[in-house]
C-alpha cells in the first residue's frame, strides 16, 4: 500500500513556474513507476509525465515537452514536477500516481494522490 500526497500547486501568472511535489509513504517507493496526470474542468484526466523506478526512463505528453521536467528522489520517497512557462491552458488539478506496471495509461495505475490545483492567470 502506498499513500501519495501532492503539494506545490497554487495560483501563478502566465509565464511563471511551479514545482509540484508528491510525497509517498509506505513500502517500496523506489520500485514504483511514478506518473503525473492532470484534469481540467469538464475534461478527461490526461497523462502529463512519467518516470521509471530508476529515473532512467522518462516520457512526457507532447503538450508539456520542453516546459515540464519530472524527477524523483528515492531516498526522500518523493517525485517532482517542475513546470515552467505556464499558460492558462495548463490550469487543472494535478495528480501523482504510482504503479508496479504502467506507463502513460492512467487506467493502469494502482495508487493516486488527492491532487493539487494549479491555476494560471493570463
Amino acid at each position: 500500500q502506498v499513500q501519495l500526497v501532492e503539494s506545490g500547486g497554487g495560483l501563478v501568472q502566465a509565464g511563471g513556474s511551479l514545482r509540484l511535489s508528491c510525497a509517498a509513504s509506505g513500502r517500496a517507493f523506489s520500485t514504483y513507476v511514478m506518473g503525473w496526470f492532470r484534469q481540467a474542468p469538464g475534461k478527461e484526466r490526461e497523462f502529463v509525465a512519467v518516470i521509471s523506478w530508476s529515473g532512467l526512463r522518462i516520457a512526457y505528453a507532447d503538450s508539456v515537452k520542453g516546459r515540464f521536467t519530472i524527477s524523483r528522489d528515492n531516498a526522500k520517497n518523493t517525485v517532482y514536477l517542475q513546470m515552467n512557462g505556464l499558460t492558462p491552458e495548463y490550469t487543472a488539478d494535478y495528480y501523482c500516481a504510482a504503479a508496479n506496471r504502467a506507463w502513460t495509461d492512467h487506467g493502469n495505475y494502482d495508487y493516486w494522490g488527492q491532487g493539487t490545483q494549479v491555476t494560471v492567470s493570463s
